[in-house]
């Protein structure tokens, strides 16, 4: 029976490879090598083709699994939501990256995953209109597979959770997508 090596083994992980785009669109006629795109160690294996997703009106896509060993760190660390710094006292909607807490006003909400992520991102980006797919990417990652409509959804329920006098606080900007806009005390 074979047995994983232990992951918290005292010998220091090699260095991660500069990030690359993991995402590229290629010609039909292009030749792509996969072991060129992979760090070094891995493997891959192609994807059943009932693996991968269908989108309608859309070419046929091509899925690999890539097999990385465990002693080595991913090859793209995905990036904290929320980068760690002073609580702004004076802010309304509060959010802590450490203890994964959101607060309204003084009140504790209770987030899912997803929500609170998306508030952290949102609330970490003031006044800037995301779009959709922009938050698919950042809040959800590169592996969901979805559209801008779950995007809406989280939303929506993000502002029922955060009250009638705060649901103002993510706009939405038609056509585009949401923007954050901190509320200000009466």
């Amino acid at each position: 029976m074979a047995t994983t090596p232990s992951l918290s083994s005292s010998s220091p992980l090699p260095p991660v490879p500069a990030a690359r785009s993991r995402l590229r669109a290629v010609d039909r006629d292009e030749v792509v090598t996969v072991a060129d795109l992979l760090p070094p160690g891995a493997t891959w294996l192609p994807a059943a083709p009932d693996a991968v997703p269908v989108l309608p009106g859309r070419p046929p896509m091509v899925g690999y699994l890539v097999l990385v060993p465990a002693d080595r760190r991913p090859p793209f660390p995905r990036p904290a939501s929320v980068p760690p710094g002073p609580a702004d006292d004076d802010a309304l909607i509060r959010v802590d990256p450490v203890r994964r807490t959101a607060e309204v006003d003084g009140r504790q909400l209770d987030l899912t995953y997803l929500e609170f992520e998306l508030l952290a991102h949102l609330v970490a980006h003031p006044d800037r209109v995301h779009t959709r797919d922009h938050l698919v990417g950042t809040v959800w990652g590169y592996g969901h597979v979805g559209d801008g409509r779950t995007v809406d959804v989280h939303v929506a329920r993000l502002r029922r959770k955060l009250g009638a006098g705060f649901r103002d606080a993510i706009r939405t900007v038609r056509r585009v997508g949401y923007k954050y806009v901190p509320p200000v005390r009466r």
